[in-house]
């Protein structure tokens, strides 16, 4: 057998660089890069490596490491899983910056292949700088918190234990239903040692998504739960996408009469002027599609993990004889809920569902009901969106401006706060792809960095980003990477002084507004922050608007320039679109001295007993 004597890292990296995969019917290397921060546990081994593969593997330098893992997993999201990014740090704190972002990834189904440097597996220099010592566990190390947030878990304490490891986390990153990060613990004396590693382990391997068909018992069970049914809705979730399967899900709901509606990660699956679109569905959907969903006898889900925001904490669907049919690559999601699971990618599934269901149709005054709802939803939409005459305006408002200047191909991108249940409810996609939220993990800090990796994953799309102030305090760092790489965005950030999303829900919920507005939480003077500035510090093309007016100005000439953009407005933190919606479970105390939490208290327990019935 031929072999090549390399080190484990120089074997690591030309086995990615040899992973290929198909995108639009085109051969492309399956990793598109490498973002690294080093530090001594990677920049002997793993940074050599790096550096000699560079025209192959790009490696691309962020400045926070959760962040460029941000990034990697946007990336990946936008590629609709085809393409992926692998990132590297140093031991310590570079590492476990990274396991935010790890959870990020496993919540989502995105694949990630993380590559924190480790201790010595050697052991004779410990305790190295930074190493995490266990005092009843010497196997232990920092990169030990990544197990629970990671799809698939090694440690390299040998050079050749590389080879079976990385077949493995191949096999998890390209698989529909295993998809999620991968961590391979790298140890930095073994990154250096040397092995001869068999030559195939180098060849190119081309990986095409694999598209199980639905098992022939479980797709006749579904059917005749379809044929069954009066009032059937289909929820589209992530999975839609990841599977391209969006024509054929316009298609299954044309022909069979049955509205559909979206999740965070679904919205844009279902064209926004398909004539049974209801929208977002759940505790931040529209009042279509959750009226749908009250009435609906059958739901339909496809791709969705079936999370509270979607059900409504499993209070949405009304009708006690409501089935649910999970159409799911993995089965723990296909089954949630006691559904009829068809275990099948929902390209191939939905496919074969129709041709099973071929002259059938929801009974016609059903999805006469649906388009009703539909029109009146939009009219409803128009009324928040439009420009008012308010000193601070809302999200909402907002939202309508961007909308007005946005482009069929333009790609939406936030994650946290308040943004997202207005954006799921409000932001109309001209395209699939083109609403980007990471709602799975909510992680504030996501925004910035994710709109650079959507952004490397597809150039020719314009990518707006929206933010608020919190979010952006909490991780900007990545403007000055995307003004580094001419990687350039349009943020947009919404200032309403502090956190207005939990603060809304804690006055919901009975509290008294409490460190959650910079006005109310302990300070001796309130901040005055200009993010105008310190954007411009990092390089953007910066400026503050006084108006909606004057943000469609601004954002038009965003629009054509060739540097990384940010639009500063102030907002008002108390106004949130209260039409749609539904009741979603946080649990108000018991016992208070406040009236009001004992109001909220016994408004909680009635919904309770009403979900419980």
């Amino acid at each position: 057998m031929a072999t090549i004597r390399l080190t484990m890292a120089q074997a690591l990296v030309a086995a990615m660089a040899a992973q290929k995969t198909l995108v639009g019917g085109r051969e492309e290397p399956l990793f598109a890069g490498v973002w690294a921060i080093f530090g001594h546990g990677n920049v002997a081994g793993l940074g050599e490596a790096l550096h000699a593969v560079r025209d192959r593997l790009p490696t691309l330098r962020a400045h926070n490491e959760q962040a460029m893992a941000h990034a990697a997993i946007a990336f990946a999201k936008a590629s609709r899983r085809r393409r992926m990014m692998a990132v590297t740090s140093s031991i310590g704190p570079g590492a476990t910056n990274m396991v935010t972002a790890a959870a990020v990834a496993h919540v989502n189904r995105l694949p990630l292949l993380l590559l924190p440097g480790d201790v010595f597996a050697g052991r004779r220099p410990d305790p190295v700088l930074q190493q995490i010592e266990d005092f009843g566990d010497g196997t232990v190390s920092a990169n030990d918190c990544f197990r629970p947030v990671s799809r698939y878990f090694d440690r390299i304490t040998r050079p050749e234990q590389l080879i079976p490891a990385f077949e493995r986390a191949m096999q998890v990153l390209t698989d529909p239903a295993e998809c999620g990060p991968v961590t391979l613990a790298l140890c930095q004396d073994v990154q250096t040692e040397a092995y001869d590693y068999p030559e195939d382990f180098f060849a190119e391997r081309l990986w095409q998504p694999r598209r199980p068909r639905p098992d022939e018992t479980e797709l006749n069970d579904a059917v005749a739960l379809l044929k069954a049914a009066k009032r059937p809705l289909v929820i589209a979730g992530g999975g839609v996408l990841y599977s391209e399967a969006e024509a054929e899900l316009a298609a299954f709901c044309a022909a069979h009469g049955i509205p559909g509606a979206e999740t965070q990660a679904g919205k844009s699956a279902l064209p926004h002027d398909h004539a049974l679109n209801l929208g977002a569905i759940g505790v931040t959907g529209t009042g279509a599609a959750n009226e749908a969903a009250r009435q609906a006898d059958l739901v339909l889900a496809i791709g969705t993990r079936l999370q509270d925001f979607t059900t409504g904490s499993r209070a949405l669907f009304a009708d006690p004889a409501c089935r649910i049919i999970g159409l799911n690559t993995q089965g723990f999601d296909a089954g949630k809920h006691r559904a009829q699971p068809v275990v099948a990618d929902a390209k191939a599934g939905l496919a074969e569902l129709s041709a099973a269901l071929a002259g059938w149709k929801a009974p016609a005054a059903w999805s006469a009901e649906a388009e009703t709802g539909r029109a009146n939803w939009l009219a409803t939409a128009v009324r928040y969106t439009a420009a008012g005459n308010e000193a601070l305006p809302s999200d909402a408002q907002v939202i309508g401006a961007v909308q007005r200047q946005s482009r069929q191909s333009d790609v939406v991108l936030c994650a946290a706060g308040g943004l997202p249940g207005e954006l799921h409810k409000l932001w109309q996609p001209g395209a699939p792809g083109g609403y980007h939220m990471e709602y799975g993990y909510s992680c504030m800090g996501y925004e910035i960095a994710g709109g650079l990796g959507a952004k490397l994953a597809d150039p020719a799309r314009e990518v707006v980003v929206m933010v608020g102030d919190g979010s952006y305090l909490m991780m900007n760092s990545e403007i000055a990477t995307s003004v580094m790489l001419g990687v350039k965005l349009t943020i947009v950030v919404l200032d309403n002084r502090g956190f207005g999303c939990i603060n809304r829900l804690q006055n919901a919920t009975g509290g008294a507004s409490f460190n959650n507005l910079l006005r109310d939480a302990r300070h001796e003077t309130l901040p005055e922050i200009d993010f105008a500035a310190h954007a411009g510090a990092m390089g953007a093309l910066a400026r503050k608007v006084e108006s909606i007016a004057e943000l469609e100005t601004a954002l038009a000439e965003a629009r054509n320039h060739e540097r990384t953009s940010v639009i500063v407005i102030d907002t008002d933190p108390m106004r949130s679109t209260d039409a749609g919606g539904h009741w979603w479970e946080v649990a108000v105390p018991e016992v208070s001295g406040r009236d009001e939490v004992r109001a909220a208290r016994s408004r909680y327990d009635e919904a309770l007993a009403r979900r419980d019935n």
